[in-house]
């Protein structure tokens, strides 16, 4: 096995038998710059939230999110996102994809409805079990619609596990 072949092997092999960043159901927020990476074209803020849901296995958790932008655009959306323990319980990489549908309001045409969302995100994770991270996320139609401009979203996120959530509301 020629030795490219046999790195990426064991890197994915690796991947899978680290810890879960999320061994508990978080709500994630958000907020950054809609087409952020598109040069001559409005930079607009983008604000989203996040379920994402206990691990099924293996370091996938579903999510079901959504985000708007200062333009009136919104795009809601469900998918998978994986952990990758870098540092177990302390860094995580995230890559993620989802689908969903796309609203443009006042903002960007991205050539229909349906849309599709793939991104990696940094994380890191406090000794209280809360993350901060960074995010870099594409949206677009694939082709699917005549016109796919696509976009690229730079976001800060914050994760709170659901349980401190109802520790702080008194369940």
């Amino acid at each position: 096995m020629p030795l490219h072949k046999l790195t990426i092997t064991t890197v994915l092999t690796a991947c899978l038998f680290t810890g879960s960043a999320f061994a508990e159901d978080y709500i994630s927020l958000s907020v950054g710059d809609w087409n952020a990476l598109r040069s001559g074209q409005a930079h607009v803020f983008q604000y989203g939230g996040e379920y994402r849901f206990s691990d099924v296995g293996y370091g996938i958790h579903p999510i079901l999110g959504g985000f708007g932008t200062a333009k009136g655009g919104a795009y809601g959306y469900g998918g998978l996102n994986w952990d990758v323990a870098l540092l177990p319980n302390q860094l995580y990489l995230v890559p993620n994809f989802a689908v969903g549908a796309y609203k443009e309001g006042d903002g960007k045409q991205m050539g229909g409805a349906l849309e599709f969302r793939s991104g990696i995100e940094l994380d890191y994770q406090f000794p209280n079990a809360h993350q901060v991270g960074v995010a870099l996320n594409h949206i677009s139609n694939a082709g699917i619609y005549e016109h796919n401009s696509g976009e690229e979203s730079v976001l800060l996120t914050y994760s709170i596990p659901v349980s401190a959530i109802t520790k702080l509301v008194g369940r």
